[in-house]
């Protein structure tokens, strides 16, 4: 008779931002074509959108509160009830909510944070009661956990400062980022026209928000521009869109810069794209650099704390230049532009990325062999 399959759950607040919750739901892709049985426990906000989830051996289960810090009681009574080998939680606050609800369930699950954000870059530059009600309470609380993964070594090692939790109870698992369908949805051709044009296109792709640093973008194009003809498109939306577009203006560069705003597909113009960029002043993991460097697509990152000097190699997969510098950020995209690397080594850099790469991984971190004496 067969061992029946390994339970697990995932706890995750979908609260429409998107980065998290996709990745979760890439994870919970890659870890349906396993033979566990999975319920995903969510708290939709009221910006988010609840999950659909096609695989059969994976269980949506709404928690019924709009905010993860209300969600303790429905926690306690799902544990006690279905007592999971493990249970994962996603993003700080939803990981000390699950703590204190699995103290108070008083059950033998294991319980694994796993954490996406750069929490000392975030918080940088955060008044300081901001930043002590941000990490006091992960500090007192996150030594109680059986594992932290961190989506970069530079988020592991951010986690080990901020939560003074050491040695192998925080590791570092890459982000499920490539899909098949990541693939498919490349093939579909861009509507944009400048697609239709023979001018090289630099890419950039984010939210318009501070820690993704498009100003230095936008002035490294301008320098670029001067030597070379070339068109720049930021993707995405945000609270700078006006600033960044004023921006633009302001170096006479409005003619060659877009921001078409959000876009369902930007597979279809990372594939499409000269080059890709990343400006950020900080990062988790930088799953965008991640998707380009998956369809063969050049790319230049700024060095910042984490994830782009571990995803590029130290410089070996693509330039790394230091953070808010635009000269250097310049000279790095044309000296790509004039020499790219080949797709097939750019996609080399990524292998740890794909859903089955990275389950495979959380599944041996979060279901560790069991004993078969005392299971038997």
């Amino acid at each position: 008779m067969s061992a029946p399959p390994r339970h697990l759950a995932l706890f995750v607040a979908f609260s429409g931002t998107g980065g998290v919750e996709r990745v979760t739901l890439n994870l919970l892709q890659g870890l349906a074509a396993h033979d566990v049985r999975v319920d995903l426990l969510t708290v939709v906000t009221r910006r988010g959108t609840p999950p659909v989830v096609p695989w059969p051996n994976v269980r949506v289960i709404d928690l019924g509160v709009k905010h993860s810090q209300h969600a303790i009681p429905a926690l306690i009574r799902y544990l006690q009830k279905e007592q999971p080998e493990v249970l994962m939680v996603a993003k700080d606050r939803a990981v000390r909510t699950a703590i204190v609800a699995h103290w108070l369930a008083q059950v033998p699950t294991r319980l694994v944070g796993q954490l996406h954000m750069n929490m000392t870059g975030f918080l940088a530059n955060k008044p300081f009661y901001q930043r002590w009600l941000r990490k006091a309470p992960m500090r007192v609380l996150f030594p109680s956990l059986d594992l932290i993964i961190g989506v970069s070594e530079g988020v592991a090692d951010d986690t080990r400062l901020v939560t003074g939790v050491q040695g192998e109870k925080v590791i570092a698992i890459r982000n499920p980022v490539i899909t098949p369908e990541l693939f498919k949805m490349a093939e579909i051709a861009p509507q944009h026209p400048w697609f239709k044009e023979d001018i090289p296109i630099i890419l950039g792709a984010g939210r318009l928000s501070p820690e993704k640093d498009f100003p230095t973008l936008i002035r490294a194009f301008g320098h670029l521009r001067k030597s070379r003809k070339a068109r720049l498109m930021i993707i995405g939306e945000g609270p700078l869109e006006g600033k960044l577009k004023s921006l633009a203006a302001s170096l006479g560069l409005e003619e060659d810069v877009a921001f078409p705003g959000y876009e369902a597909n930007p597979f279809a113009y990372m594939k499409r794209a000269a080059l890709f960029v990343m400006s950020s002043a900080w990062e988790g993991s930088g799953n965008v650099l991640v998707e380009a460097l998956a369809l063969g697509t050049p790319a230049v990152s700024t060095d910042c704390p984490y994830g782009p000097r571990e995803t590029l190699d130290g410089g070996r997969y693509g330039a790394l230049v230091p953070v808010g510098d635009d000269l250097a950020l310049s000279k790095a995209m044309l000296k790509t532009l004039d020499a790219p690397l080949p797709p097939a080594f750019l996609r080399e850099a990524v292998t740890d990325f794909t859903i089955e790469a990275s389950a495979r991984h959380y599944l041996d971190a979060l279901l560790p062999p069991l004993d078969v004496e005392a299971a038997g």
